[in-house]
């Protein structure tokens, strides 16, 4: 056969699809055929206007190349191989005449059932607590999320095979796969049907059923009968049962006591089931004070509360039922309800109690029927929510916390063994009893409700402790235990829908972690949990903003701040995260495995989180699976290997601390992956084939040991997220106390990156990082003095630039800063290496937002301290090897926000000078190496406010004089610590200290190495 000339035809409209379609089901002959001139006549179909290309040997009409639905859909031939015979080119094209309309009806059912989709999850997600406990409605709603999640199965397998299909060689080899996989186009097709015929029973079965979707009961009673006994139990507790919060009753009672004419607010605020409305019932029933009010009234405020319901109870109570039903209060409308109550109490001292308030609406109206008549009345609200309390003035706000642990211990006993002579826990149940009360983490309500439930069973201890290792089930279960998941639930239930699969999300984490802010936040944007507001606010400043309403709801606890004071990491209660963990597995949301005996988990599960004893699981199979996280360091890498071959459709993998030395080959295959996590782990080399995770957007791979990244890392455009970092320092005392990855190829196409640690810098990459103008967080070492112009033309390109560290590439190299310009919110930088002269940059000064600074070696040769002092936000300040001279000063109201100082490795400083009113608010002081530093410096003792000192290598002579004849200057500071980094038997006592642990090493599984960009911003 000779060589064959090839002309393209094309059918391109605005409906292009579908008028391609129509022709090609109008067709019966092939549409690849060969005419008397050996001419090969193509058609392509195009679902919309396509790009014409020259090619050689003719023009070709494409889409251009992305992983969107109609790229997958459409047969588009672009170069037929010369080598093909005739019957093949047949057979092709028959294959593309059968599959054509079979395509495009596929298109239009699965926009369809997009849409399908949205109402679905719409739907799922405004379900209201009034129909907590319904089992028909439960039931049904759990096929309604069922059919919702066979939804996202198709969408999501389109969307691998999509982006499998583009990926796979040339362009002619890509679509002729299509073609081959034309059997799975079939079977969504099919899919598609058994999805509408399944909504369409589901709803025959609400109507056969008379299962309500929408319905409110009138009656609050009806809707919260939980609520109401958990409220009318409180009241009823008797006060000498209290134990525990003995300051904030006094407070409480020294306010409703006081003698001030205006109407003081009050309020109360907590966690469900700390004690908010027994201490509130504790006041209400005082003699003392119910004696110094004309009337009193309380009223529980339910979660789908009627104001004019809640009008009428107040009036039931401050006045005779009788009489309010004589005077047609039932039938008055809420203005007049107002009425009547402002004129019952215009002339009368009134104390009310408002207890378990959900929204601030419902103070709108009370507000204004609870008159101000300056004759002392006082107002009490309590709450779970911070929005709700601040409606008090801050003075009058009391915030519970969870009771230490030797008041839970005494409650405990008190309600487990009351019958006992002095409630003395038996000595063959104390080990036991220790273990359930730590497990309460101080809740009154779970105290008194699991010690209430274990006070009449045998004292025997087999019979606790299998209640103990039974207690998520018991909880999940057990009627007795009801109130407490009851009491839990109410705050779930009261979280709109954007934070509830967050929230749930969390329950995925083991025991007493700290959830860090920034990973939890990367987790729910690639699991899609995030809206993308598209108004300039990032999807992460939205994560930010979830974070705080959940804290403010307290479901979740801040345990560490930055610099900066935001919140670095947070927790959540234990038996909050049971009754969620209980939760997110009923609604197939997710598995947190714990190796309790069970050796395999629901195929139906979209998130597993694996804690500990992976190989305990028999089968490990579930295609619905997206989120996979791996939190147990002694898998075997085999094991790993294993189960990601039957995870295709992941978005989130996360194999931190794993026990892997190279990338499984399953993961380039994950088409659909948004977040991968391989740091910890001991991977040198990132595969070419990287370039396939055209979805991905955080790669994290710090402390690993990868060095370089290949050229096809630069095509991944959806990448926000960058993080490579190899660490040979952990005290940060060197100046390469890191690596820098090295970055083959033109990162301008990486247009969405806001991070990017740690790479190393070269004249090409410095020019194009001013293209990526979304950068937030930039890392760069092995910077010349040839490159430093071009980088700070660069940097002023990034407006939103708040984080930066910059490392010269050695210790003679000098980095010039007179040219910097400023950087409006940069609030974190980073400068490693020597400086020009010797002398800080003008400049510094009008860094106005910067919070925390680190110099190292930066050969100054002038007290630096000076030039600090005008940025009035600093709060942490880290000086190694900064300053070659003798002497540093800290004069009176410089540093107002200083909380953390370390002073490190300046050989010739031998005098620190600090005068009493500097650094009032410092925490946390450090020396390291200060080798000519022998007298404690004696400013010391006005930091009043100084909690910790951590004192490295210093001279022993220093050392002598602090715990000798100066030890007057330190004795205010609580925690003094002295560590010789040369002693390894002090570094293996480094895990009681959990600082000394993150900076030195020990016990890096537990606590992970400090660095700029992972623990101080």
């Amino acid at each position: 056969m000779g060589i064959l000339e090839t002309t393209v035809g094309a059918v391109v409209e605005a409906g292009g699809s579908t008028a391609a379609g129509s022709i090609l089901q109008s067709r019966r002959s092939p549409i690849l055929s060969w005419s008397a001139p050996q001419r090969l006549v193509l058609l392509l179909c195009s679902p919309r206007r396509g790009v014409l290309e020259s090619c050689s040997g003719g023009i070709y009409l494409y889409d251009k190349v992305n992983s969107d639905m109609a790229d997958a859909l459409f047969v588009v031939l672009r170069k037929v191989a010369l080598s093909l015979g005739e019957r093949t080119l047949e057979r092709i094209g028959a294959e593309v005449v059968e599959a054509a309309p079979v395509l495009t009806d596929f298109e239009h059912s699965l926009k369809q059932i997009e849409d399908e989709l949205l109402i679905l999850q719409a739907f799922v997600g405004q379900v209201g607590p009034h129909k907590v406990g319904d089992k028909a409605f439960d039931a049904w709603l759990d096929q309604v999320r069922d059919v919702a999640h066979e939804v996202e199965d198709i969408i999501d397998e389109h969307a691998y095979l999509a982006a499998q299909a583009v990926d796979t060689g040339s362009f002619f080899k890509r679509k002729f796969r299509q073609i081959k996989n034309f059997v799975a186009w079939q079977k969504f097709t099919s899919q598609i049907s058994q999805v509408e015929a399944r909504i369409q029973r589901l709803g025959e079965m609400r109507n056969r059923y008379g299962i309500s979707v929408g319905e409110i009961h009138r009656s609050n009673k009806l809707r919260h009968p939980n609520q109401l006994f958990m409220s009318e139990s409180s009241y009823l507790t008797d006060n000498s049962e209290i134990v525990g919060h003995a300051d904030e009753i006094e407070r409480l009672t020294q306010w409703l006591l006081e003698e001030k004419q205006e109407r003081t607010l009050i309020a109360i605020f907590g966690m469900g089931g700390l004690g908010k409305s027994t201490i509130a019932s504790s006041a209400y029933k005082n003699q003392k004070i119910s004696r110094t009010f004309d009337c009193h009234a309380w009223v529980t405020v339910s979660q789908t509360y009627q104001v004019e319901e809640l009008l009428r109870e107040i009036i039931n109570q401050l006045i005779d039922q009788r009489a309010s039903v004589a005077g047609g209060f039932m039938t008055m409308s809420r203005l007049r309800l107002v009425e009547v109550i402002q004129s019952y109490l215009r002339d009368k001292k009134y104390f009310i109690v408002l207890d378990d308030v959900w929204d601030r609406d419902a103070w709108l109206f009370l507000n204004y029927a609870f008159v101000r008549n300056n004759s002392g009345s006082k107002v009490l609200i309590t709450t779970r929510r911070m929005d709700v309390s601040s409606l008090a003035v801050d003075k009058y706000v009391i915030e519970l916390k969870t009771l230490p642990y030797a008041e839970s211990w005494e409650l405990f006993c008190k309600r487990a063994f009351y019958a006992s002579k002095d409630n003395i826990c038996p000595e063959n149940l104390r080990s036991l009893a220790e273990k359930i009360v730590a497990k309460c983490q101080g809740l009154p309500l779970a105290i008194v409700t699991i010690g209430s439930t274990l006070s009449y069973r045998e004292f025997e201890e087999q019979e606790w402790a299998f209640f103990y290792n039974q207690l998520s089930w018991q909880l999940a279960n057990n009627p007795e235990l009801s109130w407490i998941s009851n009491v839990l639930n109410m705050s779930l239930n009261d979280l709109p829908s954007y934070l509830r699969s967050c929230f749930l999300y969390c329950s995925l984490y083991p025991e007493d972690y700290r959830i860090r802010r920034k990973l939890i936040s990367k987790l729910w944007i690639a699991e899609g949990l995030v809206e993308d507001r598209e108004d300039g606010t990032t999807m992460e400043e939205v994560a930010k903003y979830y974070l705080t309403e959940l804290t403010q709801r307290c479901l979740l606890r801040v345990t560490e701040c930055n610099a900066c004071g935001r919140p670095r990491t947070f927790v959540m209660h234990d038996l909050v995260r049971e009754v969620t963990s209980v939760i997110a597995k009923k609604e197939k949301f997710g598995i947190a495995y714990r190796d309790a005996g069970i050796t395999k988990v629901s195929h139906e599960a979209r998130r597993l989180s694996i804690q500990k004893g992976a190989q305990s699981l028999n089968s490990l199979t579930s295609s619905r699976l997206r989120s996979f996280i791996l939190f147990d360091p002694e898998v075997p890498s085999s094991w790993i290997y294993d189960v990601l071959s039957q995870f295709r459709l992941l978005r989130v993998l996360c194999l931190r601390f794993a026990n892997i030395e190279q990338v499984p080959g399953m993961v380039t295959e994950l088409y659909n992956l948004r977040y991968l996590d391989f740091s910890h782990t001991k991977v040198k080399h990132i595969p070419v084939s990287f370039k396939k995770l055209r979805n991905l957007q955080v790669l994290d791979l710090r402390f690993s040991y990868v060095e370089e990244l290949p050229l096809e890392i630069t095509t991944l455009i959806n990448l926000r997220h960058l993080y490579v970092i190899v660490i040979h320092d952990l005290q940060q005392r060197s100046l390469d106390c890191f690596s820098a990855v090295k970055i083959l190829g033109n990162i301008c196409h990486l247009k969405n990156l806001q991070t990017l640690h740690i790479v190393s810098a070269n004249k090409d990459l410095v020019s194009q990082l001013g293209n990526l103008t979304l950068m937030r967080s930039l890392a760069i070492m092995k910077v010349r003095q040839s490159c430093i112009a071009e980088l700070w033309s660069s940097l002023t390109k990034m407006p939103n630039l708040s984080r930066l560290l910059i490392s010269a590439c050695d210790m003679d190299e000098v980095l010039d800063l007179r040219m910097l310009k400023p950087l409006p919110n940069l609030k974190f930088l980073w400068l490693s290496g020597k400086l020009a002269e010797g002398v800080l940059p003008l400049i510094f000064s009008k860094f106005e937002k910067l919070a925390l600074l680190k110099m190292d070696w930066s050969g100054l040769k002038k007290d630096p301290i000076i030039s600090f002092s005008h940025m009035l936000n600093l709060v942490d300040l880290r000086l190694y090897g900064t300053y070659g001279g003798e002497q540093l000063t800290f004069c009176a109201e410089w540093f107002p926000k200083l909380n953390s100082l370390q002073l490190a490795d300046m050989e010739h400083l031998n005098w620190i000078d600090i005068e009493d009113g500097t650094m009032i608010g410092l925490y946390h002081l450090e020396l390291i190496g200060l080798r000519n530093l022998k007298a404690v410096p004696v400013g010391i003792k006005y930091i009043r406010k100084l909690h910790q000192m951590f004192l490295t290598d210093m001279p022993n002579e220093f050392i002598q004089r602090l715990q000798g004849s100066d030890d007057d200057i330190v004795q205010h500071i609580p925690n003094v610590h002295i560590f010789d980094s040369s002693d390894s038997k002090a570094v293996n006592t480094f895990h009681f200290v959990p600082y000394l642990a993150k900076k030195y090493g020990p016990g890096a599984t537990k606590y992970a190495p400090t660095y700029w960009g992972s623990s101080s911003i």
